[in-house]
Parts: structure tokens; sequence; C-alpha cells
């Protein structure tokens, strides 16, 4: 979901906290105001939960569960308030234990400035992790984005939290699931369908341009607003919602439950202040091990994967069986030709080195008969094997993202064209060589 739904929603009605409105009714004259307000305000909330009142802020929450206490801290990743209201939590309550919203992969991109000199693009592409990749950076790009127009880089408040609680010598838990397992659940629980939708989804939200401001972002915070993003997302994408936001929410609760000590403070987007509330006073210990599981490709995908393969090989030896092999050997230069000419010219759009072109032509006809490997894996190695980016061009990656002209300008952009054009050149030359042959069999 763009920034875009993101201001339908807030154009949509006045933002007036529970707090603001209790203060309204009961200037009304209404009685029975703070007691509703009351009821509302812990709604979805575990027994014995508060705000905590000394820090006069709706972002800050007590919940006490079991003779411990977790303060839970609902952030902006790309506000300035939401960094010191960080520090301010930590320096004043001094927990045993500091949680916070990563995972290690995520602290250490956050943490280490020269991170980029450990990513290996082949080993990358040998496991078929660039699509991850690129989709991570899409929304690196997004947030980074945002974070310029407010002078914090993305993520700052949660970095300020383990730094401020290493200053202090407390322990700090990295409390997220994996970003890689998150995606990937992500992408393989999403129909083919939607996830066409999302992708378009996420390229379109890189070239918006919409400012956004640090009262905005207050806004988006408020509890109201997000329920109805969330929703907003669920109805949606609903399969997504539940991957990103709510099995987010019970790992999240559980690592935090597991952190040591009596007072925990845990730093999480606010958009998980609800869900993670909810889950710390249940039991849900038994969902981990099904959640943090990268569900296994389903036997009838492995049949599909196989099925035009076979179908299109089976043809042409049946063409070759009744018609002669002259006419199969026809239909199969078809086939290269039809396979191989729109993906050469998906790599040479995408500018590829002439080595790429070349070998997005040889290796389309063979990899579109096979659903172990496509074409854009082989492009995309190929492109890094001529071109390698250089590591400047990793560093300003999140900012070339944004501006379309420089996806050719940027050598680790054309290696994401090198893999996305030839793949989209090659499923047109499927269908196009398809019709074709399958229609042959019929012809006398």
């Amino acid at each position: 979901m763009g920034l875009g739904a993101v201001t339908r929603v807030l154009n949509k009605k006045p933002l007036l906290t529970l707090q603001k409105n209790r203060r309204l009714l009961s200037r009304g004259g209404c009685k029975a105001a703070p007691a509703f307000f009351n009821l509302i305000l812990r709604r979805n909330i575990v027994p014995m939960s508060e705000e905590i009142s000394h820090l006069k802020s709706g972002d800050v929450h007590i919940v006490e569960q079991d003779g411990r206490q977790f303060i839970l801290v609902g952030t902006a990743h790309v506000s300035r308030e939401s960094v010191q209201l960080v520090r301010q939590v930590i320096e004043e309550e001094n927990p045993d234990c500091v949680c916070v919203e990563l995972d290690a992969k995520r602290y250490e991109s956050l943490s280490e400035k020269k991170r980029w000199k450990s990513l290996d693009l082949k080993q990358i592409i040998r496991n078929k992790q660039l699509s991850t990749l690129m989709i991570n950076l899409v929304l690196a790009s997004y947030q980074k984005k945002l974070g310029d127009q407010l002078g914090v880089m993305p993520g700052s408040e949660l970095l300020e939290a383990a730094t401020t609680a290493q200053a202090k010598n407390i322990p700090v838990s990295l409390c997220d699931r994996d970003v890689r397992v998150t995606m990937r659940r992500a992408w393989k629980s999403t129909s083919f369908w939607r996830k066409n939708y999302l992708v378009a989804s996420l390229l379109a939200s890189l070239f918006e341009e919409t400012e956004i401001t640090e009262e905005k972002l207050n806004e988006l915070k408020e509890t109201d607003v997000l329920s109805e993003l969330l929703a907003e997302l669920g109805k949606a994408l609903p399969e997504l919602k539940t991957v990103l936001i709510d099995e987010r929410d019970t790992f999240l609760a559980e690592k935090i439950k597991r952190a040591k000590g009596q007072k925990i403070v845990a730093v999480v987007g606010a958009g998980h202040i609800k869900g993670v509330k909810q889950a710390l006073g249940e039991d849900r210990s038994s969902l981990m091990e099904e959640i943090n599981t990268i569900p296994p490709v389903s036997p009838a995908w492995k049949v599909a994967g196989w099925l035009i393969p076979a179908t299109i090989l089976g043809s042409i030896g049946y063409i070759g069986y009744s018609k002669g092999f002259a006419v199969a050997g026809e239909n199969m230069l078809y086939w290269i030709l039809a396979t191989g000419i729109p993906a050469a010219i998906g790599a040479l759009v995408g500018l590829a080195h002439p080595v790429t072109i070349l070998s997005a032509f040889v290796a389309a006809p063979i990899t579109t008969l096979s659903p172990v490997i496509g074409v854009g894996h082989v492009t995309a190695f190929v492109q890094v094997m001529v071109q390698p980016p250089l590591v400047h061009e990793f560093e300003s990656v999140l900012g070339d993202m944004s501006k379309i002209r420089r996806w050719w300008g940027n050598k680790l952009l054309r290696v994401f064209l090198a893999f996305m054009l030839p793949t989209f050149g090659g499923v047109i030359g499927v269908w196009l060589g398809a019709v074709e042959i399958l229609s042959n069999l019929t012809t006398p």
C-alpha cells in the first residue's frame, strides 16, 4: 500500500486522538465520558495494561504480565521524535533488557557503514534470491525518500535503541523474524495475480512524489488511523497482512517474553503495538516454529512447472512422428526464435553488456523448457560477471531507484534490469511459441 492510500485515509476524517475526545466529551458535560474512554483505551489490551503517565506520550504503553513489566514504545521508522522518545524511555526507565524490531541482517545493514563489501551478488543469484533483494531495496528506497524529507535515516529509532542500551550496558535483544523468511513467506502466500499487483504497487511507490511531515507521521501513529490503514491492507492483500503484520506481531511478542529481566523496553513500529499487546497476554509459543518456516512448494506447482515443457516437447515430438522431422525442426526453430529474440530484446532495452544479450538469446529457449532456472537468473549472473557494480553504486542505489533514468546508469540496477526484462521477454516468447506449435498439431 503506497503513501497515496495513506493520504486518502488521512484526508478522510479529522484526526482526534482518544485522549482529545475524552477531554472534549468531559467538557460537554458527559459524566460517563471518562469511564467510556477508559474502556475504549483498554480494549484489546491484556489485563493490568496502562499508559506511562510520567512520559505523557500516547506512543508508550506498559503491559504487566506475570509479575513482569513490558514497556512498549510505538514508533515511526522515519521520525526524529521517535528517535528522541526511544532514547528518553531507555534512559529514564533503565530496563533489564531492550528489545528492538530488528533481525540480525537488518541490524547489520543499519549499523555497518561498509556492509556492501560483503554482499555476494553471484551467490544471491545462485540461491534465486535476487527478487527478494530487489523488493527489500524497493522498500528501503521508499523509506529513504521519506527519511530524506524529514532529515532522518529510516530505522534510526531502532538503531538509537540499541546504541543507547549498549552505552548503559543493557542487553539488547533482536526480536524480529528474519527478513528473508518474512519476504519469502509473503511471496509464497500471494497468488500469481496478486504478485503482479504487489510488484506494480511497489514499483509505482518508488516514483510517487508525495510530501510528508512530522505532523502527518504523528497522525499516522494514531490508533484509529492505523486500524483503518491495516484494515485497508487486509482487504486489498489479506495474505500479505497476515504475513507482514499478524505473524510478526506474534513473533515479536513471543521473543519479547523470552527476554531476560523483570523490566523490558520493546521498541516496535506503531502498527504492531495493538497486536503485540494482545499477543503478550496469550500463549502463542506453539505457533513459532510454523511462522518461522518457509513453506515448501506445493506439489501442484511442481506439476504445473513441468507441464508447459512437457506439452511443448511432446507436441514437437508428435509433429515429428506425424508430419516428419523437417516439420518438427521448423517448429523447434520457431521456438528458439520466439523465446530467444524477445529475451534478447529485453536485455538490450536494459542496456546490458553484449555478452549478456547473447546469453539471453541462447539461454531463453532452454530455460523456458525447465522450471529449475529462469532466463533472468542466467542473464543477471552474466551481467554481474562482465560488468560488476562498484561499491559507490551499492551505496547510492536507494537514491537511484527513485529516479527512472538512473536505473540505466547504476550497474547494480542494471543487473536488476538484466534479470527482469529478459524474464518478461521469455514469458512473451513462451506464449508466442506455444500458440504456434499447438496450432500446428491440428494443421494438416
